[in-house]
């Protein structure tokens, strides 16, 4: 099981995330790049820091919403959504490229990544865009969603990915960040949810009902308060019941 984490999101003199805590404890890293977050020089000091402990390096696209930190939906055609993924894509792949590092995948990051799992037309505008720049490049996405039937239909490797620190529906969906609950914030329940979606298949949704998620990989969230502590007991708790933390190997 791969255990990704948001990173990169500093911008000029604004610092988010404590990303040096979390990198050691991860194994793969999705790095923002510069739509709603994320700048090139903060790029390539985090590409350093993956090299350093020997995690994957993806790419983070997003809508172009800073302000916003790329949590707000907005209307987009997918002609506009392939040709920012693109440009998203190439500008952190160029970073990487001097730093002799090379992509390993692509998670769309925010309102993006929410829109792309339930409109087809968006998702395949991704995959499209991940295909025509490298196809051995890893599309990630909400596991069960229309982006991981458009990265298979657009002949891409893809990663299914859930949530430790997130509430889901009972339709598979994640609860949306404005209702309460959203967000769990007690380590044990983050741990107790990773290791059933892990071992099980399952997490319990915001009614007490059990939903079924298949996922390859599994996210904590870098932006939140004592995120490398998270990270450290996470990655422990899960290496305990004997699951086995690496990077997913490119096509």
């Amino acid at each position: 099981m791969d255990l990704n984490a948001d990173i990169g999101e500093s911008y000029g003199a604004w610092c988010m995330g404590d990303d040096a805590a979390v990198v050691p404890h991860i194994s793969s890293a999705n790095l923002a790049c510069g739509f709603h977050a994320g700048d090139a020089q903060t790029m390539r000091r985090t590409i350093a820091l993956c090299l350093q402990h020997g995690v994957a390096i993806g790419a983070h696209p997003s809508l172009p919403d800073l302000q916003g930190f790329g949590r707000r939906e907005m209307k987009i055609s997918p002609d506009e959504v392939h040709a920012q993924t693109l440009y998203q894509v190439g500008a952190l792949a160029a970073i990487a490229h001097a730093a002799g590092a090379k992509l390993r995948h692509v998670k769309p990051h925010g309102a993006l990544y929410n829109m792309a799992a339930r409109d087809r037309a968006l998702a395949d505008a991704i995959a499209r865009a991940v295909r025509d720049f490298d196809d051995g490049l890893i599309l990630v996405g909400l596991a069960g969603s229309a982006s991981m039937a458009a990265a298979r239909d657009a002949g891409l490797a893809c990663a299914p990915e859930a949530f430790c620190d997130r509430r889901y529906r009972a339709d598979g969906t994640l609860t949306p960040r404005s209702q309460p609950g959203a967000v769990i914030d007690d380590i044990e329940q983050v741990i107790a949810q990773a290791i059933a979606i892990a071992t099980r298949n399952e997490a319990i949704a915001d009614d007490g009902s059990r939903v079924r998620v298949t996922a390859d990989t599994l996210c904590v969230h870098g932006d939140r308060v004592n995120a490398g502590e998270f990270a450290r007991r996470l990655r422990e708790a899960l290496e305990r019941e004997g699951v086995r933390v690496v990077a997913p190997e490119r096509a």
